[in-house]
């Protein structure tokens, strides 16, 4: 007996499941009205009989060290809930002498093998299969399992965890296989019509059907969140298994839904195609992600940070630094520059460049405009290889430094301040490479507090302007203010160095 794979919570998000999800079509569907309304498209049919036998069920099997004891004998194969064998394992293995391990020698707990279910599609008659990284995640052995019930076993190309896909190859049968190919999720319209096949609490080729509720939902679940989000019925046994739009297209790969109680409450989630297409192809020519990178820690352009920087509207995303060694700064890009289109890719926000970078090949040299003391530069950048080890980080305040008694110079927007010396390096253990203005208390009902600055921190520019003591920062809020300014921009540095904008309210 096959058990299903249990969905996953997401560790930052308790109420994620990470479930097998089968292959969802995304369908323009026709004004319809009454009865017909309620049907849907009559093209789902036809979608689903053409590419059913592209959608396989993925078995897994994986050997685990059993635990003696109370833990050994709780240890029983996984099953959906609500599966009518739940209670019939729960029982056996829980109230039999022994346990699982009771029938070994000596009564030491040996190792077994669980087995787990999933969903894939087929994407080359040579013999390559896509589906979640999560569903084959060490597994000792996978299986393809046909529609028709043949199985095959499969080896691994190659997985990307931080999109949660993974690429399979297999020998064909010698029977014709039929494989589907990828649409455009950028065409992608809300309310379309999107057909999940897949293998929900093992049932296999099950095929419901629903609409597209939204698009590039970032559900905090990764760097690249990108989901299309549908209300077609998926469950635990889907995840892997494709979203199709009414073309018969992939459109997404179904991956996580949002469900209290496991089963679908109509909120899932899908890789959009666009991705899984740049993640298959790297994947399949080299077994490994090359992703573009920059070399820059960006943030948010709020809108006080965009009223100093005369950007209007607020968008983009904020350089907030840049690597020594990385392409950005060979191309004159700096801490402050507004990133707004990149490769002719407009950027709304930080997101939409992490991805469109990551997107982007290893050595293509590209435009990346930028808007600079109220003026768009455009700047050309030959991207570099994001690396395992380099992180595209947002920029974020660093846990507070207890506040120490010193000799305060200035005090300026509810700070209080003093040039940096010797003595205060030492104390709050500051880089020699930070140069600026330290801050050595926060007003609590200030601003600057709700801001997150805290005591430790260097002031390193105002306003796009570098400053080396307190009587400068003191001397620049107040002209700032004589000139109208409702907010100003501080570059501030914690004490490695790392950088952050801080746009202050100067009511």
């Amino acid at each position: 007996m096959t058990s299903a794979l249990p969905a996953l919570s997401h560790r930052r998000r308790p109420w994620l499941a990470a479930v097998c999800l089968g292959a969802a079509t995304v369908v323009s569907a026709p004004v319809l009205s009454g009865p017909a309304l309620a049907r849907g498209p009559d093209g789902i049919a036809d979608v689903a009989e053409k590419v059913i036998d592209a959608v396989v069920n993925i078995s897994t099997s994986q050997t685990v060290e059993a635990k003696g004891g109370a833990e050994g004998r709780g240890a029983i194969p996984q099953l959906p809930p609500g599966s009518p064998f739940e209670e019939f394992f729960d029982d056996f293995f829980k109230n039999r002498r022994g346990g699982p391990g009771g029938g070994s020698k000596g009564g030491e707990a040996q190792p077994r093998k669980t087995n787990s279910l999933g969903s894939g599609f087929i994407v080359d008659t040579a013999g390559i299969a896509v589906t979640n990284n999560h569903v084959i995640a060490d597994a000792d052995e996978i299986n393809l399992i046909m529609n028709d019930g043949t199985k095959i076993k499969a080896e691994l190309v190659g997985v990307d965890k931080k999109t949660d896909l993974a690429v399979l190859k297999f020998k064909p049968p010698a029977k014709p296989l039929v494989a589907v190919k990828f649409g455009d999720s950028d065409k992608l319209r809300l309310g379309e019509w999107v057909i999940a096949i897949g293998n929900p609490f093992s049932l296999g080729g099950t095929v419901t059907a629903g609409i597209v509720s939204a698009r590039n939902r970032d559900i905090s679940s990764g760097p690249y969140d990108n989901y299309i989000q549908t209300d077609a019925a998926i469950n635990r046994g889907n995840s892997g298994g494709p979203l199709f739009n009414l073309d018969g297209e992939v459109i997404g790969v179904n991956t996580l839904i949002i469900s209290p109680s496991g089963g679908s409450i109509g909120i899932g989630f899908a890789v959009p195609s666009k991705t899984v297409v740049s993640v298959v192809d790297s994947l399949r020519q080299f077994g490994e992600l090359r992703r573009g990178w920059l070399g820059v820690r960006i943030q948010q352009v709020t809108d006080e940070i965009a009223e100093s920087l005369n950007i209007k509207p607020a968008r983009g995303a904020l350089i907030a630094g840049v690597e020594d060694k990385g392409p950005a700064k060979p191309a004159g890009i700096e801490p402050g520059d507004v990133v707004v289109k990149f490769d002719g890719k407009d950027i709304k926000e930080p997101k939409d460049l992490s991805r469109v970078v990551a997107d982007t090949a290893v050595g293509k040299e590209v435009d990346v405009v930028i808007i600079r003391k109220g003026a768009e530069e455009t700047k050309k950048v030959t991207l570099g290889r994001l690396e395992d080890g380099e992180k595209a980080v947002q920029a974020a305040a660093k846990t507070q430094v207890e506040p120490v008694e010193k000799p305060v110079t200035q005090k300026a927007l509810g700070l209080d301040l003093a040039s940096l010396s010797k003595d205060l390096r030492t104390r709050y253990k500051i880089k020699d490479s930070v140069k600026g203005v330290i801050i050595t208390s926060v007003d609590g009902a200030s601003d600057a507090a709700e801001k997150r600055l805290s005591a430790g921190e260097v002031i390193v520019e105002v306003a796009q302007e570098a400053v080396s003591n307190a009587a400068d920062v003191k001397k620049r809020v107040d002209q700032l203010k004589k000139d109208g300014k409702k907010s100003i921009l501080l570059l501030v540095s914690n004490a490695d160095g790392e950088l952050r904008f801080v746009a202050l309210s100067v009511q």
